[in-house]
Formats: C-alpha cells, structure tokens, sequence
C-alpha cells in the first residue's frame, strides 16, 4: 500500500471513496433513508473544486493495485481556535481496507505536511458516536470541543479530538 498526494484526476474515486464509508460507517447512527439517498454526482464536484483549490491538501492510499481505498484531507483549522491551527478536516478507508494501518499513515501525511507549514497542532471533528473516535482516542487526540453539525434534515452530535504536537503523528 501506497500513500500519495491527491491529484483533480482522483476526484470521482475520492467521491466514491467518500460516500461507500459513509453508507459502512455510519449505519445506525444516521437514517438509513439518507445514506441510501446519497450520490456520488455532488461530491465529485466538491472533490473536484477541493483538489484544484490549493487552500487544503489531500493525500490519496493505494492497495496493491493501485484502486484509491482511503484519503484524508487537512489543511489550516477553519474557526480560527487559537491552541489547534491546523485540521484534519476528512479520513476515510474503506471498510475493507480498514485496520491495515492506513489512516495511521494518511494521518501523518497530514501532520507532516501541517508541520511542513509551521502549524504543529492539530484537531479533528467526528460524529459523537461514530467508530473513528476510538481510532483518533488510540493516536492520542484528546476530546476538545463539542459541537452539533447539520447537514439538510439531518443534526448530529460531534466531538473534536486535538493534538497539541503532531510530531507523534508521523
């Protein structure tokens, strides 16, 4: 398995990427009715408008050959917090790609680059009750905010997890 920086070429499987872990990841946390309503049209826009940006970076993970299975995304932290400036704003593998280590790497690649910009903290949010934050617990984020996020019909409960030195990140 490979990591790589995301090109716009990447963005329909980044999309679809996106929105198969939704449908695996959040079963039973969010209505069944919306995950089975989502496309792949609309976030192949936005990862299209996303890679071509410049203001955030995308790193892409490979299997054996060479099918995109995971990405993560990071850039500048978006609420101007004044302990966590950078942010890891998506990490997504595939459910069958899942516990081989790759969002590890694709988190470091994240980090690295977040350190190559002078930003040496970091924070993420998720679902409140979602599976990655066991994950994030297990790299050493530390819950640091609570929020809720809406999208259409739909509002969750979140959580931030933060890193005050992403060197332990990769």
């Amino acid at each position: 398995m490979i990591t790589r920086v995301a090109t716009p070429v990447d963005a329909p499987v980044i999309a679809r990427v996106h929105v198969d872990t939704w449908r695996t990841s959040y079963r039973g946390i969010v209505p069944d009715d919306f995950l089975a309503k989502l496309s792949y049209e609309r976030p192949t826009e936005k990862w299209a408008e996303i890679l071509g940006d410049g203001e955030n970076f995308v790193y892409v993970a490979e299997d054996e050959l060479a099918r995109i299975v995971g990405f993560a995304s990071g850039g500048p932290e978006r609420n101007g917090d004044p302990v966590y400036r950078g942010e890891l704003l998506r990490l997504y593998v595939l459910e069958s790609a899942q516990r081989r280590g790759l969002g590890r790497r694709l988190v470091g690649c994240v980090a690295t680059r977040l350190r190559q910009a002078g930003i040496h903290s970091m924070l993420v949010w998720t679902m409140a009750e979602g599976p990655s934050r066991h994950f994030y617990k297990a790299l050493g984020g530390r819950p640091v905010s609570v929020g809720q996020w809406d999208f259409g019909d739909l509002t969750v409960d979140e959580v931030a997890y933060g890193w005050t030195a992403t060197c332990a990140l990769g």
